[in-house]
């Protein structure tokens, strides 16, 4: 596996597998990774001849209140996770690279309606942050497909609506959620649960998947969402959104939506979980 930490030396990596007419798979990552992460990566070598995986905490997707110097780092774990799964290349980008005249000052990439809802309207900002390290991430490595976790599912969306947009040549692959035995969804930010949280957590799985239940059987949507957030609160969390929305624009979803999803994010103590469940087939 090579690591590489300039834009040329990734470029001059990928021009040369393409001269041959390989394909590059890229995985975008902030690293602390699970196996979650070795699944879009498993997922990246079966799209494409080469993978590509990134590490980089950006701090343009984090608040003024939020956890990004606390947001664990483990880099010579991930390393060897990434070279024992048969990466080919490891990219490091620095913060110097990625924000030159720093993230205040660096160009931004918006995008406006589904950035603004559910996660957007209580991390104003951070779907801004998000697009812009991506859519830089696009153009140093200039792969083929990209692979991202359907847990994030408005990430997900907001970066298919930033492809689609500005015409980047690239395809987005979003891979099912990976959950732990008690159904909560994998993430780096589950480790800051204590052992009691951690007991409780997995409530949220089964309070989505008692809604999905409740909406299959043709009960109305906004009375299953109110019914899931008192649920959760009965149980100790604090919920910031529970709703069923349209999957492509991320708003309420009505019976016209067949096809819908549910999205959540609640805290557990100092931690915020989110998740999110299929209408159509509960997973």
């Amino acid at each position: 596996m090579l690591c590489l930490d300039e834009v040329s030396s990734v470029r001059k990596q990928v021009k040369g597998w393409k001269s041959q007419n390989l394909t590059i798979a890229f995985v975008p990552t902030m690293g602390n990774l699970h196996a979650g992460h070795m699944a879009l990566v498993e997922t990246a070598k079966n799209l494409a001849d080469k993978v590509v995986v990134s590490i980089y905490v950006n701090p343009l997707q984090f608040g003024e209140n939020e956890d990004f110097d606390a947001y664990p780092r483990t880099l010579e774990r991930d390393k060897a996770a990434l070279e024992n799964a048969g990466v080919d290349i490891l990219f490091l980008p620095t913060s110097v690279m990625i924000y030159p005249d720093s993230p205040s000052q660096s160009i931004q990439v918006q995008v406006p309606g589904i950035s603004s809802v559910l996660c957007g309207e209580s991390r104003p900002g951070h779907f801004t942050g998000v697009a812009t390290v991506v859519c830089k991430l696009f153009n140093i490595v200039q792969a083929d497909v990209a692979v991202f976790g359907e847990k994030d599912f408005q990430q997900v969306a907001v970066i298919r609506k930033m492809v689609k947009d500005l015409f980047i040549p690239i395809q987005i692959r979003a891979l099912p959620t990976v959950r732990e035995n008690d159904g909560l969804a994998m993430s780096s930010r589950n480790q800051y649960l204590s052992n009691e949280q951690r007991g409780i957590a997995s409530t949220l799985y089964q309070t989505m998947t008692n809604m999905i239940d409740k909406v299959n059987n043709g009960c109305d949507y906004r009375e299953v969402e109110a019914e899931g957030r008192e649920s959760l609160k009965k149980h100790g969390f604090r919920p910031e959104y529970v709703q069923l929305s349209n999957r492509d624009t991320l708003l309420p979803a009505t019976t016209l939506d067949k096809n819908a999803v549910l999205l959540v994010a609640a805290w557990l103590g100092k931690t915020r979980l989110i998740d999110n469940l299929s209408l159509k087939n509960g997973n």
